[in-house]
């Protein structure tokens, strides 16, 4: 795990001096060394910072260059099967004479030997990369197929300075004097929905993100970025079901599980895993310890307030795995300390309160090891959300509606004040501690029913603020690419729908993000091995039945689990990473909140509705309503704002 940087535009001569600036900003993705190569004549710079984990000796230094010289590549992931890319080129005769075993020489053989696209597609792993092509003086960046590493690209500046940025993380670029950065409000108005900026564009006018599973192409004589997928989420989710019976279909699940853990478990410094005591990081442990002559050392984080806290279940689960366990509990004093890091964590603007603690069990478990196995993807890939199951049953129970009448329906709900339903529904709806009054919750379900199309629901279901518009004057949010994608197969259900739409989405853009950029920040290489591409390919030939069964999520990888772990210590209702974001922000964060939520503030920002906020907040400690998460995008975005306020006015 590592970070990348470079440029490519007219040659100049101080381009070495400008690339240090920028390979510097990324020292905490790599702080073992750091490598530069410029090629002044042809105008373009490579810069890479170095988190040693697979041949930790100078044969894994980058930039590195091919054996024939042609291809010279700088590199941030992992090829977990970077072994057998090495058989086959020796086999084949194309080895080069090995200087050493890291999987970034394996990768730029490959290069010599078979092309970039081809060797890519033989790849599994996570990654994001830049490599110059010196016969052709072409850049080509290319990233991991499911978006677990970042990439942001884009030409900046004007006439003689018009320079080609890319790198790791934005700051990277903002190094560079041809960097505009200015901020891009129609990207605000899109991260207010998310809590996080999807898609292409980035927060900065000018910038984008590469799609995950595409490489790009530029050069000097053709600058228009020419990106080209090499593996497709849309074709993996739609092929073909299984016709295997249940045992056959967990027998085949167990095995590429464990294969790909096996994989992952591959380095040459310690190693351990995150585990909240769900089913994802506990299949994962146990898939895990049960490959392993040791105990595996494993981390988790704990809430004071019991609604929220799993560390109960994790520590059950690492004593009956006989783990190496370590839990730490959030404290007020975490939340005053870290808060405040949080704009520099996620330099574009992050609004996923369980950052907090990522970053809190990423910094633990930095202590101890260098790299940390998680779970992430089982939800999105095996129905693992309550969305699915009732955004599904919502569309089924809508169907016998006309599409006119459920806009009324809803319109005439939520034009009826919120203090009314909070008193008509008081005997028939108790609360939850920390959750929205019966009045919120009732306007929220009538926005759903209104819904057109599942797609329309999805968004629905994953957005903060549902007209982001009114928060953001003179905004407009940017067309999402979704907007083009394929309407659904006929045998393609609202639940696969809904998983497909956010394994696009949410998945790269919320929760990958957010790990990568905790755990980087501390240095520490995060793995999600059931987002190897060839689970993510199994899953989508996996029919539903074996997704959802009973009423059970995710029925699959259940089965699997309960080969390791007994059910006993597992069922029990779902309770995701959540935080009691709404309650911090009337308790420990109320005078951060306040603070940055004052009117002057406010006005000083130039992006928000004034009005919209102070009213938003007002409610928030009133108690009748929680606005916590649609306050949490405002406050980390202003948070954001303040700590890049060096950065030219809005566009």
């Amino acid at each position: 795990m590592c970070g990348l940087v470079g440029f490519l535009g007219p040659p100049r001569a101080e381009g070495e001096r400008r690339l240090a600036a920028m390979t510097e900003r990324l020292a905490h993705r790599g702080p073992d060394s750091s490598g530069l190569w410029v090629d002044a004549a042809a105008g373009v710079g490579l810069g890479h910072a170095r988190l040693s984990i697979v041949d930790l000796s100078p044969s894994g230094h980058q930039p590195m260059a091919s054996n024939s010289g042609r291809y010279v590549l700088v590199f941030n992931g992992e090829i977990y099967n970077h072994l057998d890319l090495r058989a086959e080129l020796e086999q084949s005769g194309r080895a080069p004479g090995w200087r050493g075993h890291s999987d970034t020489e394996a990768l730029i053989a490959g290069f010599d030997a078979w092309g970039v696209a081809a060797t890519v597609s033989r790849a599994i792993g996570m990654f994001a990369f830049a490599v110059w092509d010196r016969e052709t003086r072409q850049l080509i960046l290319g990233r991991d197929r499911m978006g677990e590493k970042p990439l942001y690209y884009g030409w900046q500046g004007e006439g003689s300075h018009r320079t080609f940025l890319f790198g790791s993380e934005l700051r990277a670029l903002q190094a560079h004097p041809s960097c505009g950065a200015e901020i891009d409000r129609n990207a605000v108005v899109q991260f207010m929905r998310y809590g996080h900026v999807s898609g292409t564009p980035a927060i900065y006018a000018g910038l984008s993100r590469l799609t995950p599973g595409c490489l790009a192409q530029v050069s000097l004589d053709h600058p228009d970025v020419v990106v080209t997928p090499y593996w497709s989420a849309v074709e993996a989710a739609q092929q073909p079901k299984r016709e295997d019976t249940p045992l056959e279909t967990i027998d085949a699940l167990d095995a590429l599980l464990r294969d790909a853990v096996s994989r992952q478990m591959l380095a040459d410094v310690p190693l351990g895993a995150f585990l909240s005591g769900g089913i994802d990081s506990s299949l994962i442990v146990g898939l895990m310890q049960a490959q392993s002559e040791r105990p595996i050392q494993t981390f988790t984080m704990g809430f004071r307030e019991p609604r929220y806290n799993e560390a109960a279940f994790a520590a059950h689960v690492a004593a009956h795995l006989g783990t190496e366990h370590t839990e730490l509990y959030v404290e007020d004093a975490d939340l005053r300390d870290v808060v405040p890091m949080l704009p520099d964590i996620y330099d574009e603007p992050f609004a996923d309160a369980s950052q907090i603690p990522t970053f809190l069990v990423s910094k633990l478990a930095k202590g101890s090891i260098k790299v940390a196995l998680s779970g992430d993807g089982g939800d999105e890939l095996f129905c693992g959300y309550d969305r699915y199951r009732q955004g599904a049953a919502l569309m089924r129970q809508l169907g016998v509606v006309p599409k006119p009448l459920r806009g009324a329906l809803g319109a005439a709900t939520q034009a009826i004040p919120a203090r009314f339903w909070d008193q008509a529904l008081a005997p028939l709806r108790r609360v939850p501690v920390g959750k929205e009054p019966n009045g919120q919750w009732t306007h929220r379900m009538a926005d759903y029913v209104s819904s057109t199309s599942i797609e329309d629901l999805h968004q629905k279901l994953v957005s903060r603020w549902r007209r982001p518009e009114d928060l953001v004057p003179e905004g407009r949010e940017p067309q999402c690419f979704l907007n083009g994608l394929a309407p659904p197969t006929q045998d393609e259900s609202a639940a696969e729908r809904m998983m497909l739409l956010d394994q696009l989405t949410y998945l790269p853009d919320g929760i990958l993000t957010k790990v990568d950029r905790a755990a980087m920040h501390v240095s520490l290489e995060t793995r999600a091995p059931l987002l190897d591409h060839r689970v993510v390919e199994f899953a989508g030939r996996l029919p539903m039945s074996m997704k959802l069964r009973d009423n059970k999520s995710k029925w699959a990888l259940r089965q699997v689990l309960y080969r390791y772990v007994p059910a006993a210590l597992i069922e029990r209702p779902k309770m995701g990473f959540e935080v009691p974001v709404g309650i911090w922000l009337r308790g420990p964060l109320r005078d951060w909140a306040e603070d940055l939520l004052s009117v002057s503030r406010l006005h000083d920002s130039g992006y928000l509705d004034v009005n919209l906020v102070r009213q938003t907040w007002a409610e928030h400690l009133s108690g009748r309503f929680n606005f916590g998460l649609q306050l949490w995008n405002i406050l980390m975005f202003l948070s954001w704002q303040r700590k890049n306020s060096h950065l030219s006015g809005p566009v």
